[in-house]
C-alpha cells in the first residue's frame, strides 16, 4: 500500500516570547521511531516546545504494526517499559509525558509514578490507572483515539480512558470518527490528515496552558 507523502506540515511557528514553553517527552508506537513520529515532535517544537523522543527500539523501525509488535514481544514488554522509564529519569522532573499506542505504557508509568509531571498525552491507547497506582492529583491528561479503532475499543482501552478522565481532576477524552489506529503518524497508511490536524490543535492548546507549562 502506497504511503502518503509527508510533505510540509502545517505548523504554528515558534513564538515562545508570547506562549509558554513546555518540556515534553514523546514515546513512539510499536513500529518504532518513524518519520511520522519525528514530524509530530517537530510540529510541537515549531510551536516553541522542547521535545525529547526516546528510541525504545534502539534504531529499529518496522514497516507494519504486526512486525513491530512481534519485535516488542521478542524483546519483552517489560524491557520496553524499562527503557522508557530510564529515558524519562534522565529528563527534568517537570515535563509532559506523551505516547503513541505502545509508547503510552512508559508515558503513563512515568506520569503516575515520577513526581513533578506537568501533564500527560495518550494517543491511541490508555491503560487502567490501577496498573501504576492512583492517578496523581493535579496532573491534567488528554486521551485521543478513533471511535471505531478495534485496538482501542475492543481491548479495554476506551473503558480505561473513560475511567481515567473521570478520576483525574482535569481529564479529557477525544474520540475521532474512524477505525484507524495510528492515524496521527503521517508516515503510515493509517494517517488521517483531518483527524491528525485536530489532534495537533488540541495538543498545542494543552501544552500552551500556563498550568501545564509552569513558570519560566
Amino acid at each position: 500500500m502506497k504511503r502518503p507523502s509527508l510533505g510540509r506540515p502545517n505548523i504554528i511557528q515558534n513564538n515562545s516570547q508570547e506562549h509558554p514553553v513546555t518540556d515534553v517527552v514523546l514515546f513512539h508506537h510499536a513500529q518504532g521511531l518513524t518519520d511520522g513520529v519525528r514530524q509530530f515532535a517537530d510540529q510541537l517544537r515549531a510551536a516553541g516546545h522542547q521535545v525529547t523522543t526516546p528510541d525504545l527500539y534502539e534504531g529499529q523501525v518496522f514497516a507494519t504494526l504486526p512486525e513491530g509488535l512481534a519485535y516488542a514481544e521478542q524483546a519483552g514488554f517489560g524491557t520496553i517499559l524499562e527503557r522508557g522509564r530510564l529515558a524519562g529519569e534522565e529528563l527534568p522532573a517537570e515535563v509532559v509525558y506523551a505516547g503513541f499506542s505502545l509508547g503510552v505504557m512508559p508515558a503513563q508509568l512515568l506520569a503516575q509514578t515520577r513526581p513533578g509531571a506537568r501533564g500527560a498525552l495518550f494517543f491511541h491507547s490508555c491503560l487502567p490507572a490501577s496498573e501504576f497506582g492512583a492517578w496523581p492529583d493535579g496532573v491534567p491528561v488528554q486521551v485521543h483515539a478513533m471511535d471505531a479503532d478495534p485496538f482501542f475499543t475492543d481491548e479495554g482501552d476506551i473503558d480505561a480512558a473513560r475511567d481515567l478522565v473521570k478520576t483525574a481532576s482535569d481529564g479529557e477524552l477525544f474520540l475521532y470518527p474512524g477505525s484507524a489506529h495510528l492515524f496521527a503518524d503521517a508516515s503510515l497508511a493509517a494517517y488521517d490528515p483531518a483527524a491528525a490536524a485536530l489532534l495537533t490543535e488540541r495538543v498545542l492548546a494543552f501544552l500552551g496552558r500556563a498550568d501545564v507549562a509552569g513558570a519560566r
